[in-house]
């Protein structure tokens, strides 16, 4: 308990500044992580506009054309 206490004091000022400013890099992780996702999926592509166009595609929700390619 008593280790507790002091992680609590050492790192009070950084637990005081999320409150004075309620910001986190959670989305930005998200966004990191759903990139990841696209890129294993986009594997094979034979060019990078390609891939940049997918990943504009997906990003956005925006409907993939008819006639790309999808797997399953």
């Amino acid at each position: 308990m008593r280790d507790f206490a002091w992680m609590l004091r050492r790192h009070q000022q950084g637990m005081m500044n999320y409150f004075n400013m309620p910001i986190h890099n959670g989305t930005v992780e998200g966004l990191n992580n759903k990139a990841k996702v696209i890129s294993h999926k986009a594997y094979g592509f034979r060019t990078p506009k390609n891939f940049i166009c997918n990943l504009y595609h997906c990003m956005a929700d925006l409907p993939l054309l008819k006639t790309m390619h999808t797997f399953a």
